[in-house]
């Protein structure tokens, strides 16, 4: 399953990456595309803003074939205070933005990506399956002081390859 998620995060950031150069977030003196899976990084109280938070909430299996489908769902979150420069009126129109973002990456042809084990010793090892997903739901739309914030979901598909964890 970590190879699935693994492989899931980096098509998404590459995707988001290419979409909006732009979209960097700092995390332990690098900067990195916009988006980070939270199970991956340290705890923080204040979650940073104007990037995309991937979590994986549910996990289901179906051991019917010779190769397990599991099935993962992944909630991605995000906010934004809007620019300073213009007293955070532009928040909306940058939560707009974000939205587009997050679509346009989901829902862009394929919807797949090779499943990849990206914690080889010897570099990046390609499976023999793919990792694929379904279409994303946005859900209504929060403001938690002045900030907007918003949860997407989306469910990602794998089989399970022989010798996976």
């Amino acid at each position: 399953m970590q190879r699935a998620k693994d492989t899931f995060y980096v098509a998404i950031r590459d995707r988001i990456a290419a979409l909006n150069p732009a979209r960097t977030v700092l995390v332990r003196g690098v900067v990195r595309p916009g988006i980070v899976v939270e199970e991956n990084e340290l705890a923080v109280e204040f979650p940073p803003v104007n990037v995309f938070r991937l979590r994986w909430t549910e996990l289901t299996a179906s051991v019917r074939e010779a190769l397990p489908l599991v099935k993962m769902r992944c909630e991605i979150r995000y906010a934004t205070a809007g620019n300073s420069g213009n007293g955070g009126m532009d928040r909306g129109r940058l939560m707009a933005a974000m939205d587009a973002e997050l679509l346009a990456a989901l829902s862009t042809e394929p919807q797949r990506a090779v499943k990849t084990d990206y914690a080889a010793a010897a570099g990046p090892q390609v499976g023999r399956s793919n990792v694929f997903w379904g279409e994303v739901a946005f859900a209504t739309l929060g403001v938690a002081g002045e900030q907007l914030e918003r949860t997407a979901s989306v469910d990602v598909y794998s089989y399970q390859e022989a010798g996976e964890l």
